[in-house]
C-alpha cells in the first residue's frame, strides 16, 4: 500500500476516532441523566427498592401508591421524618407523567436508637416509605401507550456508628391498564405501620389533650382518648418537630384513669416554639443498646395527637446548621481525612507533588506511552511514510509539528472534557471513555477495519470517493494532525508509570496548570515523532524503502487485531459474554461490509448491498447486548496463583484495619494495560503471595471496568483519578501508595515494614 493510501486510512478513520471520545463523555454523561436506570440500587449498606401498588391501574379516582423500600444491614439505620439528635430524613424527589400528583411520605412508626448520649428516630431491617399519588381527571396516557414512567431520585443518611450520606436513581415502568398489585401485601404491612388518629375520624386533634410548659424546662403533657389496651403501659413519644424536647432525657409518665401523662424536659438547644405540637406515642419496644439491630418486625401500633401547647416558651437558642454533636463529629471526620490524604509516604499523592514534578512525571509518562501495543501500529503508519520521503525535511518538519499538535490538543480537549465533567458532578476519572461499552465496540470495529486494510484485504482507494481519497494529497499537514488524534484515541486509557499521581493532581489544580500537565502528557507521546522530523541523523538511520515495507505493513496487522482481542475480553467485563459474544458477530459483518465494497462492478453492487442489509439486521438484533450492562453484583472471592481477593467496598480496608489485620488494595480495570501486565506478573509472583499471607493482609480488589463512583470517590481521596493503583492500609498509619508499575522488591520491601 502506498504512502497516500496510508495516510487516507488515517485520514478516513481517525475521523471516527475522533469521535470516538465524545461519544464515551457523552454516554457517561446520559447515564445519568437521560432516566435509563433500574428499580433497585444497593449499596454496600442498604438494599433500596422502588416500587408500586395500583390495583386497579392508573386510573382517576383508583388507588394508586409509590414507595422506596430499604432494607438495611444488620446494624445500620435510616432516619423518620424527625431525625432526633443528628441525621437526615430520606428524601424522594418525583418525576411523574402529567396528571400524577405525588404526596407526602406517610411515614411509618419510626424506633428509638440510641447513640451513646444521643437519641435517633429511624428504621432497622426493612421499612416501605409509601407515598400516595393522586391520578387527575385529565390523566390521558394516549390510545398506544402501555405503561407510565415513574423516576424517582432518592438521598438518604445511613448510620451506624459512622454515618454515610447516599443517593440513588430508579426508574420503573408502571402498567396504565392492568393491575399492579405484586407488592400488596408490603404497602398493607405499611398502611398499619402508619400511625393513626387518637380519635378515629379526626385529624389527630383530641379535645382536652394538652402541653402544658412548666417551669420553663419541662413540657407536661396530658393525652386523652388512647385505646384501651395501651392503658397502663410505658409509651416512647416521638415529636414530629424537631428541637424542641431532649430525645434522650430521662423523663416521667404516669396513667390517671384513661389519661396518660407525662414530664419532658425540653432541649437545650430548642430552635421551635410551636403552638401546636404534633406527636406520635406507642407502646415502648424492649431497649437496645448502641450498635443492636432488630430481630423480628415490629408489631407495635402507634397513634398520633395534636396537642395545643398552652404558656409561653422560653427564650430559644439560635438556630445551627447542624447539632453540636454532629458538627464536631463532621470536623474530626474531616481532620481524619485530611491527615490521611497527606501522609502516605513518597507515593502518598498530589498534596505533596508540586507541579513542576508532575509536568515531569506526565512527560516521562507521555514517552513510554509509545510503548502500547495498539499505539505502536499507528506510529509505525508515520514511520512508514517517513522513510518513503526521507530526503523531503520540510515536509517532515511540517507533519511532525502537526502530529505533536494533534496529539497535544486531543489530551488537552479529552483532559478538560473529564475536568468539565466531574465540576458538573459526574464521578469519571482517566480512562473514564473505556468504561462505556458502545466506545470499546465502537474502537474494536475501528482496529478490525485498520487490521483488515493493512493485512491487505482491501483498499481504502476502491470505494472512497475521490474527492475523499484526495484530501491527503491537497491537505497532507491535516492528515498528519488526525494521525495524533487517533494516537491519543488509542493511548489515553493506557496508564504509565510516573502519570498516575500528575494525573490525580489536575483535580486539585486550577484549570490552566491541570491543562498543562495534560499538554505535557500529550508532548511525551509526540516526542520521538517531532524529534525524528528534526534530526536527520534519525532520517538517515531508516532503512531505505524497498519490497519489506509490504511486508512490514501486513506484519502491523496482528498488534491490531491483538488489540481487537484485547477490546472483546474488556467488553467482555462490562456486558458479559453475550455482549462479547454479539461484538464478534458484529466485527465479522464489519469484515464482510469492508471486502464487499472493495469489489468491482456489479459483483461491488450486488455484495455490497446485501453485505450492509445483513450488517443492519445484526446489528437490530445484536447491538443491544453490546451496551446491556448487567447489574453489579457482590464478586466471589477470587483466587490468583493461590491468593483469595475480596471485592473493595466502600469502608472495607476501614473495617478490616480496625481489627489489627493490614490490607492491600488494588485498584484496577479490564481495560488498563498496565493493571493486567502487573497482575500476571508482580500480583501473582510467589515470594510476594507469601509474604502477603505471612503477614495475614487481606487483599482487596477494586474493579473499575465499568463506571463506579465510590472507586472515582476513593482514588480522588488518595490524589489519584485513574488506574493502576496500589494501596497499603494499616490501623494508625497513613496509606501507603505504590508506584504504577510494580517491581516484586518493591511489593516484599513494603510487606516487611508491616
Amino acid at each position: 500500500m502506498s504512502s497516500r493510501l496510508l495516510h487516507r486510512l488515517a485520514n478516513t478513520l481517525l475521523l471516527i476516532a475522533a469521535c470516538a471520545s465524545w461519544t464515551s463523555a457523552s454516554a457517561q454523561l446520559s447515564t445519568k441523566t437521560s432516566g435509563q436506570g433500574t428499580s433497585v440500587v444497593t449499596t454496600p449498606y442498604v438494599r433500596a427498592e422502588l416500587m408500586a401498588h395500583a390495583p386497579q391501574g392508573v386510573a382517576p379516582g383508583q388507588p394508586l401508591w409509590l414507595g422506596l423500600q430499604i432494607t438495611h444491614q444488620p446494624e445500620w439505620h435510616t432516619y423518620w421524618k424527625n431525625p432526633g439528635d443528628s441525621g437526615l430524613p430520606t428524601d424522594l424527589a418525583w418525576t411523574l407523567p402529567a396528571g400524577l400528583d405525588a404526596g407526602e411520605i406517610a411515614w411509618p412508626l419510626p424506633k428509638k436508637i440510641p447513640i451513646g448520649t444521643l437519641a435517633n428516630y429511624g428504621y432497622e431491617g426493612t421499612v416501605l416509605l409509601p407515598v400516595p399519588v393522586t391520578v387527575a381527571s385529565t390523566f390521558a396516557a394516549g390510545p398506544l401507550a402501555r405503561d407510565a414512567t415513574i423516576k424517582l431520585r432518592a438521598s438518604w443518611l445511613v448510620c451506624r456508628k459512622e454515618c454515610i450520606p447516599e443517593e440513588g436513581e430508579f426508574t420503573l415502568q408502571l402498567p396504565i391498564r392492568s393491575t399492579t398489585a405484586l407488592n400488596g401485601a408490603a404497602f398493607e404491612a405499611a398502611a398499619k405501620a402508619q400511625p393513626q388518629p387518637v380519635l378515629a375520624g379526626t385529624n389527630g386533634i383530641v379535645p382536652d389533650s394538652q402541653a402544658q410548659i412548666a417551669d420553663g424546662n419541662a413540657l407536661q403533657v396530658s393525652v386523652h382518648g388512647l385505646p384501651v389496651a395501651l392503658r397502663g403501659k410505658t409509651l416512647d413519644v416521638f415529636p414530629e418537630t424537631s428541637e424542641v424536647i431532649d430525645n434522650a432525657a430521662q423523663w416521667t409518665q404516669a396513667w390517671n384513669g384513661s389519661v396518660w401523662t407525662a414530664r419532658i424536659p425540653l432541649a437545650d438547644q430548642r430552635s421551635h416554639s410551636p403552638s401546636l405540637m404534633p406527636v406520635v406515642l406507642a407502646e415502648r419496644s424492649a431497649p437496645r443498646g448502641a450498635g443492636a439491630h432488630a430481630t423480628g418486625p415490629d408489631t407495635r401500633t402507634g397513634y398520633r395527637a395534636e396537642l395545643k401547647v398552652l404558656g409561653t416558651w422560653p427564650q430559644a437558642a439560635s438556630v445551627a446548621a447542624v447539632s453540636p454533636a454532629l458538627e464536631a463529629a463532621l470536623k474530626a471526620n474531616a481532620a481524619n481525612a485530611s491527615a490521611a490524604a497527606g501522609g502516605s509516604g513518597a507515593g502518598s499523592g498530589a498534596s505533596s507533588l508540586t507541579l513542576s514534578a508532575a509536568l515531569l512525571g506526565a512527560l516521562l509518562g507521555g514517552l513510554i506511552l509509545n510503548l502500547m501495543p495498539c499505539v505502536f501500529p499507528v506510529l509505525a503508519i508515520k514511520v512508514v511514510g517517513f522513510t518513503q520521503h526521507a530526503q523531503d525535511r520540510r515536509a517532515h518538519r511540517l507533519s511532525g509539528l502537526a502530529y505533536t499538535a494533534g496529539v497535544v490538543l486531543s489530551f488537552m480537549l479529552l483532559g478538560a472534557l473529564m475536568l468539565g465533567l466531574r465540576a458538573a458532578g459526574e464521578a469519571v476519572g482517566w480512562g473514564f471513555q473505556l468504561q462505556s461499552p458502545a466506545v470499546v465496540a465502537a474502537l474494536a470495529a475501528l482496529f478490525t477495519v485498520i487490521g483488515l486494510n493493512l493485512a491487505g484485504v482491501f483498499e481504502f482507494g476502491h470505494f472512497l470517493p475521490s474527492s475523499v481519497a484526495s484530501l491527503q494529497a491537497r491537505h497532507p499537514v491535516a492528515d498528519s494532525f488526525l494521525t495524533g488524534v487517533l494516537a491519543v484515541a488509542v493511548a489515553s486509557p493506557c496508564t504509565a508509570p510516573f502519570m498516575g499521581a500528575s494525573m490525580g493532581l489536575t483535580a486539585t489544580l486550577p484549570v490552566p496548570q491541570a491543562l498543562a500537565v495534560f499538554a505535557v502528557l500529550g508532548l511525551g507521546l509526540a516526542l520521538p515523532y517531532l524529534a525524528a522530523s528534526f534530526i536527520p541523523a534519525v532520517a538517515r538511520a531508516l532503512p531505505r524503502p524497498g519490497a519489506w515495507m509490504d511486508t512490514f505493513r501486513k506484519f502491523m496487522a496482528f498488534p491490531m487485531f491483538a488489540t481487537v482481542v484485547w477490546l472483546v475480553w474488556v467488553l467482555g467485563q462490562q456486558s458479559g459474554i453475550d455482549g462479547a459474544g454479539a461484538l464478534l458477530i458484529l466485527l465479522v459483518g464489519v469484515g464482510l461490509v469492508a471486502w464487499s465494497l472493495s469489489l468491482a462492478g456489479r459483483a461491488r453492487r450486488w455484495m455490497a448491498t446485501v453485505s450492509v442489509a445483513a450488517f443492519a439486521l445484526l446489528a437490530w438484533s445484536f447491538g443491544p447486548h453490546i451496551t446491556n450492562v448487567p447489574a453489579l453484583h457482590t464478586a466471589q472471592p477470587a483466587s490468583a496463583g493461590g491468593a483469595q481477593w475480596q471485592a473493595w467496598t466502600p469502608g472495607a480496608a476501614e473495617q478490616i484495619t480496625a481489627g489489627g489485620r493490614p490490607v492491600f488494595v488494588d485498584f484496577t480495570a479490564a481495560w488498563c494495560v498496565t493493571c493486567q501486565y502487573n497482575k500476571k506478573t508482580t500480583l501473582a509472583d510467589a515470594d510476594v503471595l507469601a509474604d502477603l499471607a505471612a503477614k495475614n493482609v487481606a487483599l482487596l480488589r477494586a474493579d473499575w471496568t465499568r463506571r463506579d463512583p465510590a472507586i472515582t470517590a476513593a482514588l480522588a481521596q488518595l490524589g489519584r483519578n485513574g488506574v493502576p493503583v496500589y494501596v497499603f492500609y494499616q490501623a494508625g498509619k497513613p496509606p501507603v501508595v505504590l508506584t504504577e508499575v510494580l517491581s516484586v522488591q518493591e511489593v516484599r520491601a513494603t510487606i516487611a515494614r508491616l
